[in-house]
């Protein structure tokens, strides 16, 4: 009897013993379940990246706002911009600058990348002004004026998107304007004009608006404006691929559009 009952003893160790065995690798499977939940987490959009942005100098203020506000919606992601001209912008995408995303301020600097860059989008246009002194002191009141030789005008340069913008609605209305300097961009425009170092300029209108209290807005009539687009594009070079195209995507969408046009800018 004391044999047969360890052999049943032994039975039953071996039994359980048994079913220990697949419990354990259940075990095992929870693991290997965690694993693949975690490839897809990082698969995704990445929870959190340090972007950098080029940006045309227009959107200085704006972004500055809007970045702001992808940054609390969007918890451990940083953006940080770089603002230039367009044409300084798109020399350092080809001098392979690090960056995430490029948004100019028109679709020629943009279309001369399609290599080193993904879609682009427009979000967000602008018009022109006149940007005179606080008052208006020299009483400009429209284009022509712009050609008295008494006047100091300063413009962009020609290879800035707001330069060529502002040849244009010049040659379209025969207007001969010779400008004391020619600037790198469209924010070196408005501080000529700010300190007193130039009569006149043409900028965007929401540059002028920045400043409110230094300069007057000179509106130019429509059939004589130029309207500027504002395209946005990821870049090839990106290490962020995914949160690159998250916030280019992002800044078409309704908070992003809704401080643009707080800000002066026209819908896309």
């Amino acid at each position: 009897m004391t044999f047969t009952f360890t052999r049943r003893r032994a039975a039953a160790a071996l039994v359980t013993a048994a079913f220990l065995v697949p419990l354990t690798a259940c075990g095992g499977d929870d693991d290997g379940d965690k694993k693949p939940e975690a490839a897809a987490t990082t698969s995704g959009t990445p929870a959190s990246a340090d972007l950098t942005v080029l940006a045309a100098s227009s959107l200085t203020d704006v972004f500055k706002t809007a970045g702001a506000a992808y940054e609390s919606s969007h918890p451990g992601t940083k953006v940080t911009f770089s603002f230039a001209g367009s044409q300084e912008l798109a020399a350092q995408v080809k001098q392979g600058a690090p960056a995430d995303a490029l948004v100019t301020a028109d679709t020629k600097t943009i279309d001369g990348l399609k290599s080193d860059t993904g879609t682009p989008t427009i979000i967000a246009k602008n018009r022109l002004v006149i940007a005179t002194g606080e008052g208006n002191p020299d009483k400009v009141e429209n284009l022509k004026d712009l050609a008295d030789p008494k006047l100091k005008v300063v413009l962009a340069a020609p290879e800035v998107p707001v330069g060529r913008y502002s040849e244009q609605v010049l040659d379209a209305q025969k207007i001969d304007v010779k400008p004391v300097s020619q600037e790198p961009n469209v924010r070196a425009v408005l501080s000529k004009v700010e300190l007193g170092e130039a009569d006149a300029g043409i900028v965007y209108k929401t540059d002028a608006e920045t400043a409110p209290d230094k300069v007057d807005a000179i509106e130019i009539p429509d059939a004589q404006n130029a309207i500027a687009q504002y395209p946005a594009a990821t870049l090839k070079m990106s290490k962020h691929a995914e949160a690159a195209a998250a916030f280019v995507a992002w800044l078409s969408g309704p908070e992003a559009q809704k401080i643009l046009q707080d800000a002066g800018f026209q819908k896309p």
